[in-house]
């Protein structure tokens, strides 16, 4: 594939409002799309690589509200974290949420100290994140739940605005127990702004179609055995093979 800078990435497609669709697919399934991929999108580069390590760290109220709000398919949900980005040395604290046309947004405030990643600062931002999405207070206080780490590879169209993300090496870690998934297992991303992008229609050309609930925060806390209730998520856990997970 032809490459991408980072700089180049962030002008074209930063996409933090979007449209995300979520596939976990076998390499034997997505390997017949790359050279299609290759027409339409370049690879994201940094200092020759490709693949990047990302370390996460997610938190949630003593509820898990930011869990359970998922399970029930709510529209109001949050999810906080703080994203590492290994290879460049630097985190952000990261919110999402979604807006009342269902897309989702990501705002990102800087970590200047990694022991204290949930400062007043950040406290306030994701305060004032939440009340610009939904005109209410979220008034959760917020602790540690789970660890999770990946590499990633980063496409970007050509022409537009559209991304894609390919996630393998997935471990998550909760209350002292470790689930891994498969190396040979993917989950990807596609982000655009309908929801309906050239990956999208490249993947479902080779009958390849998303999966539904399939959000990683979700995925590792109902795999690590951190939540009572994980229905909505066992069709994702089980085409992950996530090493020793019981999901039956």
């Amino acid at each position: 594939m032809n490459t991408i800078s980072l700089d180049g990435l962030n002008e074209k497609a930063a996409m933090l409002e979007r449209l995300d669709n979520k596939y976990i697919l076998p390499a034997s399934s997505f390997r017949p799309a790359l050279m299609k991929f290759s027409e339409h999108f370049d690879v994201l580069e940094i200092e020759g690589k490709r693949a990047f390590t990302y370390a996460t760290k997610y938190y949630d109220d003593p509820e898990l509200r930011g869990y359970y709000d998922h399970h029930q398919g709510r529209r109001k949900r949050c999810k906080v974290r703080v994203r590492e980005y290994v290879d460049a040395g630097f985190s952000f604290l990261e919110v999402k949420l979604k807006d009342k046309r269902k897309v989702t947004v990501k705002k990102r405030l800087k970590v200047m100290d990694p022991a204290n990643p949930l400062s007043a600062e950040a406290v306030d931002f994701i305060e004032d994140q939440y009340r610009g999405i939904y005109a209410e207070a979220f008034g959760k206080s917020l602790h540690f739940v789970i660890a999770m780490n990946y590499e990633r590879i980063t496409l970007v169209a050509k022409d537009g605005g559209e991304r894609m993300t390919i996630d393998t090496s997935l471990q998550f870690e909760a209350n002292d127990v470790v689930r891994t998934v498969q190396p040979d297992m993917f989950i990807i991303e596609t982000k655009s702004a309908r929801g309906n992008g050239i990956a999208d229609k490249i993947l479902r050309s080779h009958h390849l179609h998303p999966t539904k609930s399939c959000s990683k925060y979700c995925i590792g806390m109902a795999s690590t055995g951190s939540v009572s209730r994980r229905n909505r998520f066992l069709p994702a856990l089980k085409r992950l093979r996530l090493t020793d997970a019981q999901i039956a």
